[in-house]
């Protein structure tokens, strides 16, 4: 569905609306921004997510302002970025980046359900580190009397993108600067043990981009 919230306006043909295109973002990161209004008051909150279909889990402390607002089904905006590159232009006008990022608007509710509530928290901690939840220790019954989980189930989503170059006025090109694109990407360091377990695990030692290109 796309209605006037979602609708892309300035460089549209950027964009999609597609799910293909909106779930690829959002399974290559794992830190979103919620927005959210409490009394006319604006809020953008950063939290860690997972995704299961057209649902995103949310989770935090039970006493969580955040996750207590959107349990009233008060409408939410949650978006990912990724920056792929700072694009450097021979004018400080053209200056630009490349990204990826999702715009999703939706509600959430609280799940009560023990079971539904650890098979959220499980699918949080596989797109944060796929191979750890068999590996911990489950939640007891104390922690997730501590923990709200919620379902955020996204109505309506944009994706959008920016890919290549700088793109210089033609009189420009004769400027003796340097012009292109600078990549970035958030990359894994080498794990640091706690001193009690020195042997990393295979999955978190072939951790090393979280946020893939979009040609990757």
């Amino acid at each position: 569905m796309i209605t006037e919230r979602s609708k892309l306006r300035r460089l549209p043909d950027r964009g999609s609306h597609e799910a293909e295109a909106v779930n690829r973002i959002l399974d290559a990161g794992f830190l979103a921004h919620v927005g959210f209004c409490v009394n006319g008051q604006p809020f953008v909150i950063p939290t860690l997510y997972g995704r299961d279909g057209d649902r995103l889990y949310l989770h935090g402390s039970a006493a969580s302002r955040m996750l207590r607002e959107l349990d009233t089904g008060a409408p939410a905006c949650v978006t990912v970025t990724h920056v792929d590159g700072l694009v450097l232009a021979r004018s400080a006008f053209h200056h630009s980046m490349n990204y990826r990022c999702v715009v999703a608007f939706g509600t959430a509710r609280k799940i009560d359900d023990r079971e539904r509530k650890i098979e959220a928290l499980r699918v949080i901690s596989e797109h944060l580190m796929r191979g750890r939840w068999a590996d911990v220790r489950g939640p007891a019954e104390q922690e997730l009397k501590a923990t709200a989980v919620l379902e955020f189930t996204i109505e309506e989503a944009s994706a959008k993108m920016r890919t290549g170059g700088p793109k210089d006025d033609a009189d420009d090109y004769a400027l003796p600067v340097w012009a292109g694109v600078l990549p970035v990407s958030l990359q894994a360091g080498e794990p640091i043990p706690d001193g009690v377990e020195s042997e990393a695990p295979e999955y978190l030692r072939s951790a090393q981009i979280f946020s893939q290109s979009q040609s990757a």
